[in-house]
């Protein structure tokens, strides 16, 4: 029975010893290995690996690509207090991890003691160069603005730690500007003044155009009336030019307008019975 206990424990611990002389790196990760408490420079990539049963521990890492945030208050150069959200995506150096790990320690210590203060010191930096009105309609120079500001303070400090380029930026993402509510109020008051004076400025337009439109169309009207006097004027003299050339040439057609107008009524003479006679020829003679 003794034996039997004794043959499981030697069993056990051989097992274990065995098991313990691997060691398994997942994917997107690094291990770092410490012997007796030491950290080895050599980083373990992703995979199986041997190591020395009882003396090597090894601790994964993960340097994929991560999003950290935070949140700065600062306040503008008009002195407006500024909430500022801003996220930042980054990645760690698998090959300078097992230096990083030394002089700084795990990935949570790393965004705790220099991402989120490279956030707060560049956000408020940047922000006291603009007003809280650019800090809107500038957002895209602000975002680029942080995102070196960042990069300075990072690198700074990791060249500092002898552990340059331990960290690599992806992206830096403004996710937000909060202000106070004075500020928000007198925005949008502003807004709604420039949209009333613009909404006047529209119906002036709107007024000025009618009119005008109501100019011209008086104006055309009054130019087609002119033209259709003018067209019936000249008309009018070329008919008469014509009928007294034809009277000048043709004596005889006197008479016949003459004819035409009279209404075969014979003129009453008083004071006698005599008819007058019409002279045909007088007209003629004339």
């Amino acid at each position: 029975m003794l034996n039997n206990i004794a043959y499981g424990v030697v069993a056990l611990v051989v097992l274990m010893l065995l098991f313990g002389c691997f060691v398994i790196v997942e994917s997107g990760h690094v291990g770092v290995v410490r012997r007796l408490g030491a950290v080895q420079m050599d980083a373990l990539s992703e995979g199986i690996h041997g190591k020395i049963p009882l003396v090597d521990s090894v601790i994964e890492v993960d340097i994929r690509l991560r999003k950290a945030e935070s949140e700065a208050q600062a306040a503008s150069k008009d002195l407006q207090v500024v909430r500022t959200q801003v996220a930042v995506q980054y990645s760690m150096n698998g090959q300078v991890m097992p230096l990083t790990f030394q002089k700084i320690g795990t990935r949570s210590v790393v965004e705790t003691t220099l991402v989120s203060p490279a956030i707060m010191e560049s956000v408020k930096a940047v922000t006291a160069l603009y007003t809280a009105e650019d800090l809107v309609t500038n957002r895209a120079e602000v975002k680029n603005k942080i995102q070196l500001a960042i990069e300075d303070f990072i690198n700074t400090t990791l060249q500092q730690k002898d552990v340059g380029g331990a960290l690599s930026l992806a992206n830096v993402a403004i996710t937000d500007f909060d202000f106070s509510d004075e500020f928000n109020r007198a925005i949008e008051e502003k807004v709604k003044a420039e949209q009333e004076a613009l909404k006047a400025k529209n119906e002036k337009l709107r007024r000025v155009t009618q009119a005008e439109a109501a100019a011209a169309e008086r104006t055309l009207a009054a130019d087609a009336e002119a033209y259709q006097i003018e067209v019936a004027s000249k008309a009018r003299a070329e008919a008469i030019r014509r009928e007294a050339e034809a009277l000048r040439d043709n004596p005889s057609l006197i008479q016949l307008r003459i004819a035409e107008k009279w209404d075969g009524q014979l003129p009453q003479v008083s004071g006698g019975n005599a008819i007058p006679l019409l002279n045909i020829d007088a007209p003629k003679n004339q």
